[in-house]
């Protein structure tokens, strides 16, 4: 639009076209609105479980049904998959699933106890039949992939997600073996289901600690699926023959730590602290903070995931914040939104 003082002769003006032009732009600019952003609910995927059984399977050891309260249909899974669970006392936890994936209607999980350990252990092995729960998945970082000859090793309560992989390869009619490993039978769950003639049970007692070699004595040209102590599989990393099979693993607990020490700044709570070559974020935060959430201890389920206000660490995530379990400073002071 041409305003009446530039009409006729003046509209045809170089200047005055360039005024116009101005013009006309800083109209259209007051006629933008600003863009109406709708509000997106965050998705809940969390659901509700009830406890419907609990049985004792070995020394230390249950396994404990769990369906939803009403019955219906749960979520998939494959072998490998693992639940986290938020517990009565808000402890969030994670348990391989043990159970047959084509039953729709009920979890298996299985937990050996540990007197001294996270609290998690001793609070799962005090639940009763009818207890409730919140889930969330079934995930999986321990795929089982399909094979034509698979070596399972399993380190006591490491048999969990080990269980359903066995079923997998006696269904496929896969050339497999299995080493079972422990410190003694009555130590070992789900001895009972587990097949004859391609199980070799290896306890300390009867046999001593086997060695790594030992136990990979079948892998060549297998696909080996390892689960147990961190002794265990870092043994078996370590002495691993990569050319002619290939090696999965997960770990119940978190590697050895490593690295640089660095100083941590606790911002809300006004803490330095000193986080030693060997020790995590994590281990010395809840020293000071007790309270401060966790579960797996290895950087894959989120739950220590904390604000980072300064710094770099070498986990970091795209939201600004990191995960104190695993991370590590990149040089110099961080600072938490703790």
């Amino acid at each position: 639009m041409i305003p009446p003082d530039l009409r006729g002769r003046r509209a045809r003006d170089p200047f005055w076209v360039t005024v116009n032009a101005v013009f006309n732009g800083i109209q259209r600019v007051r006629s933008v609105r600003a863009p109406v952003i709708p509000y997106v609910r965050p998705v809940d995927r969390t659901f509700p479980l009830v406890v419907r059984k609990v049985r004792a399977e070995a020394a230390g050891v249950v396994s404990l049904r769990l369906a939803a309260p009403d019955g219906r249909v749960l979520p998939r899974w494959q072998p490998g998959s693992h639940l986290d669970l938020r517990l009565p006392s808000g402890l969030r936890r994670q348990y391989s699933l043990c159970g047959d994936p084509a039953d729709r209607r009920a979890y298996r999980i299985a937990v050996r106890r540990i007197a001294d350990g996270g609290g998690g252990s001793v609070e799962m092995h005090g639940l009763a039949e009818g207890a409730p729960l919140v889930a969330e998945g079934p995930r999986n970082a321990f795929p089982f992939l399909a094979r034509e000859r698979y070596l399972f090793i399993a380190g006591g309560i490491g048999i969990t997600p080990i269980l359903p992989m066995v079923e997998a390869a006696r269904a496929m009619g896969a050339d497999w073996r299995l080493v079972y490993a422990g410190r003694t039978r009555a130590s070992l769950p789900f001895l009972d289901e587990l097949p004859a003639g391609r199980v070799t049970v290896r306890t300390d007692d009867e046999h001593g600690v086997p060695g790594a070699e030992e136990l990979l004595k079948d892998a060549p040209g297998a696909a080996v699926y390892c689960c147990g102590p961190a002794p265990m599989i870092d043994g078996v990393r370590a002495a691993f023959d990569h050319g002619s099979a290939t090696l999965f693993y997960e770990r119940f607990a978190p590697p050895a730590v490593s690295g640089e020490p660095f100083e941590v700044e606790l911002r809300r709570s006004g803490l330095t602290l000193a986080v030693p070559g060997d020790r995590s974020a994590l281990d010395v935060i809840r020293e000071a903070l007790p309270d401060v959430p966790y579960s797996c201890r290895q950087g894959f389920c989120g739950t220590c995931r904390t604000g980072l206000l300064e710094g770099a660490t070498d986990a970091p995530g795209e939201d600004g914040s990191t995960l104190i379990c695993v991370s590590r400073s990149r040089g110099g002071r961080i600072v938490l939104d703790l």
